[in-house]
Parts: C-alpha cells; structure tokens; sequence
C-alpha cells in the first residue's frame, strides 16, 4: 500500500492592503458606442444631408 501524503502546514502570507484595487476593477464602467460606431453614425448622417438637404433637423 501507499504511504499517506504528509501535508505541511500553509506559510503565512503577508497581510493584503485592504486600499488597493484589483485592476479587472477599473474596467468597468458605463457602456457607450465605440469610436467606429460614432464615426460611421456620422458618415451616414453626412450622406442623408447630401441626399436631402432640405430635411435638416
């Protein structure tokens, strides 16, 4: 038979600094169009007011 594996106790590890923040933390935050989005939604404008310049907001 197979001798039982001998578990050494955990090393203690250094205190956590409670003020620090994960940096998966800092991506959050409010969901908005990307840059692309935005530059294509104004392309699109720009051509409707090249097709129907009377139609102006």
């Amino acid at each position: 038979m197979k001798r039982a594996k001998k578990h050494l106790p955990p090393a203690t590890l250094a205190p956590r600094n409670p003020v620090a923040r994960s940096p998966l933390l800092a991506k959050g935050g409010a969901h908005g169009k990307s840059t692309a989005a935005r530059r294509r939604e104004a392309n699109m404008a720009l051509a409707r007011l090249k097709r129907d310049p009377e139609s102006v907001p």
